[in-house]
């Protein structure tokens, strides 16, 4: 609340200082007096544009400030050992993938995912999992993170992602299972401090960088949006 009102107050101080700009223009050229509602009636589109400019000028200190945060938090990005890792592992080539197991929109981007690995060998995939869209969403985090205990990683990401149906406890461990896991040392593993504090780091890393939305693809220093594995490439190109 206290941030919609500092922005209305900016709004209203940068209308009004654009107004009184105007009129003293005016003024000055017809040398004499305006009001600022003659201003206004005579300028109609003059606060939509100010509003406009300035929706403009803060969307871009926005930009600005991720990417220097981005900047910031490159090493946590793309070399935290503990991450999941797909494609190659020693890529120089960094996207960053920012997801979660029970999301759709995350389940409709795996296929874009999977092709741009298939497509750029020397792209690294860094998978950070976040927890919050179902109750299941952290049992599964955690099974696939202890997963890659045993070096099967990948193998149980694409088995979740690939999963048919609603997910239960029972059937990520299926799932998973099927991957070749020692089920027990699996469960052992899920509950171990390394997998807990890889998913705190995870989040904590999500909220500095103001991601609050799944899935957030992160290279280039800049935060990418979308499920089209066209604009991925794009961006996998540019990188190059």
């Amino acid at each position: 609340m206290k941030k919609l009102n500092a922005l209305y107050v900016a709004l209203v101080a940068l209308v009004v200082a654009i107004v009184a700009l105007v009129m003293c223009i005016i003024c000055c050229n017809d040398k004499k007096s305006a009001s600022v509602e003659e201003v206004l009636k005579n300028n109609p589109g003059l606060v939509a544009q100010a509003l406009q400019d300035y929706e403009a000028q803060a969307r871009e200190e926005a930009q600005r400030k991720v990417r220097e945060l981005i900047a910031s938090e490159t090493e946590a990005l793309n070399n935290n050992p503990n991450d999941g890792v797909l494609g190659n592992p020693n890529g120089k080539i960094v996207l960053v993938e920012f997801f979660d197991f029970s999301c759709g929109y995350c389940h409709r981007l795996y296929p874009a995912i999977k092709g741009v690995i298939a497509k750029n060998p020397d792209l690294k995939v860094v998978a950070k999992t976040l927890t919050f869209v179902s109750p299941i969403s952290k049992y599964a985090a955690k099974a696939a993170l202890a997963a890659k205990e045993q070096g099967k990683y990948a193998e149980a990401y694409t088995a979740l992602f690939e999963f048919k149906g609603r997910l239960t406890e029972e059937k990520v461990i299926e799932a998973i299972a099927a991957t070749g896991v020692d089920v027990e040392k699996l469960k052992a593993d899920m509950e171990s401090e390394k997998v807990q504090k890889t998913l705190r780091e995870m989040s904590e890393l999500a909220g500095k960088l103001q991601i609050s939305g799944v899935p957030t693809l992160v290279m280039n220093g800049k935060i990418v949006q979308t499920l089209d594995e066209a604009v991925i490439q794009q961006e996998i190109d540019a990188a190059k």
